[in-house]
């Protein structure tokens, strides 16, 4: 049974992303995403409704809360996953499941029946959230992640880089589609994710405690800017 895990998040400076990559590099491998050692392209669509209303939660602080996306890797089609990222304060519990080009296609254009008919609960609750919310594709965000993944307690160090909006499509597979970046500076996020303890070693090789602990959303950076550059 999954449960919830630790999430911290930082915004780090380029000079800072550059030594802890070179350190955090000499203890833990990259992860199996990873084309190269700068990492691999994550490219997930958001959903939402016209009131906004997983950003406006976001915005509020709100406790407990969750909120569903498409993801995609390197511009493929071999992986497409349906996920759903709950979150209780710092804790957060990520489930995920499979889908077909076909089905991606059919959400898209608002067909959403054939969730109701897949074994995984995961597609029957993200069947009645659209449906209930009147959601709908709102933003493509993308970014690069560098990801580096160890044994204990499950740990996960990613460099997120380059966050942007794709400003012409909620197409994840359009070929034209244009992104614009969102971050002026500093534009790494740094995440640190593990279940029951950051192991002394990591904290001290990121220097964590000189770090100021942040509330970042890729979604709301991504949502906020697609709503100044569209005016809705």
């Amino acid at each position: 049974m999954k449960k919830f895990r630790h999430e911290l998040k930082y915004y780090i400076t380029e000079q800072d992303y550059e030594l802890m990559r070179k350190r955090i590099g000499l203890l833990m491998p990259q992860d199996e995403y990873s084309i190269d050692e700068r990492g691999y392209l994550i490219r997930s669509l958001y959903f939402d409704n016209v009131h906004d209303h997983d950003l406006i939660q976001k915005n509020n602080g709100v406790f407990r809360r969750k909120k569903f996306r498409i993801r995609t890797y390197n511009h493929s089609d071999a992986v497409i996953r349906l996920e759903k990222k709950s979150r209780q304060g710092e804790y957060i519990l990520k489930s995920s499941a499979p889908i077909t080009r076909e089905e991606y296609t059919q959400l898209l254009e608002w067909d959403y029946t054939f969730l109701k008919h897949k074994e995984d609960p995961l597609y029957e609750e993200f069947y009645y959230y659209l449906q209930s919310y009147y959601m709908k594709p709102r933003v493509i965000v993308d970014y690069i992640r560098e990801a580096y993944v160890g044994p204990m307690s499950n740990i996960r160090i990613t460099f997120d880089k380059e966050l942007s909006f794709v400003t012409n499509t909620v197409d994840l597979f359009e070929r034209d589609s244009v992104s614009e970046e969102v971050l002026d500076y500093p534009k790494t996020i740094l995440e640190v994710k593990y279940d029951d303890f950051l192991p002394d070693y990591i904290r001290q090789v990121l220097q964590l405690d000189s770090h100021n602990r942040s509330a970042i959303s890729k979604y709301v950076h991504c949502r906020i800017a697609s709503i100044r550059y569209h005016g809705i």
